[in-house]
């Protein structure tokens, strides 16, 4: 779980969420390690970023010129974007370099990190429990209408012989006399 939400988070802590609500496995350990993961892997891409994040822009014109874009937009929001970018699909990635090759403290970064990463593990993993909770409803559900449709099934599989025979008594009845 751990190293599935290093690379790819919300997919593997909503399986999980699901799995541990059929009891396959422990919520609590899978938040804990989606937590420990999704922390690990931001920490890493920050100081990736904070290393190369420079010389990678320095290269690229287009890019440069977003990220000073994005840069201005954050001087006022960035504690509550760092937070949050890992709700925001798409981002998760990429955001913490950005912020370590803008020079964004590694402290804070942290701190807040470890915040929005136990928000995140909770919420999704809770996600994925109810999404659990859902689907076994939808399955025991689905269980009925395939009875009920085996049922109508065969209803109309005798319905249709015995008229069939009912015709070829009535035919055989009708030629006799």
């Amino acid at each position: 779980m751990g190293i599935g939400t290093f690379l790819e988070g919300e997919t593997f802590l909503i399986a999980g969420g699901a799995l541990a609500h059929r009891g396959l496995l422990s919520l609590p350990l899978v938040m804990g390690s989606a937590f420990l993961g999704g922390v690990a892997g931001d920490q890493v891409w920050f100081h990736l970023g904070r290393r190369f994040g420079h010389r990678f822009l320095d290269r690229q014109a287009r890019w440069r010129d977003r990220s000073l874009a994005l840069e201005t937009w954050l001087q006022r929001r960035r504690t509550l974007f760092v937070l949050g970018f890992r709700f925001v699909y798409g981002i998760r990635s990429v955001t913490p370099a950005f912020l370590g090759a803008s020079g964004y403290s590694p402290a804070r970064f942290l701190a807040l990190d470890v915040l929005g990463g136990l928000a995140w593990a909770l919420a999704v993993g809770g996600l994925g429990w109810g999404l659990g909770a859902a689907l076994k409803a939808v399955l025991h559900r689905a269980a009925r209408v395939e009875e009920v449709f085996a049922a109508a099934v065969l209803l109309g599989l005798g319905s249709w012989m015995l008229a069939r025979r009912v015709r070829r008594d009535r035919s055989s009845k009708h030629d006799s006399t």
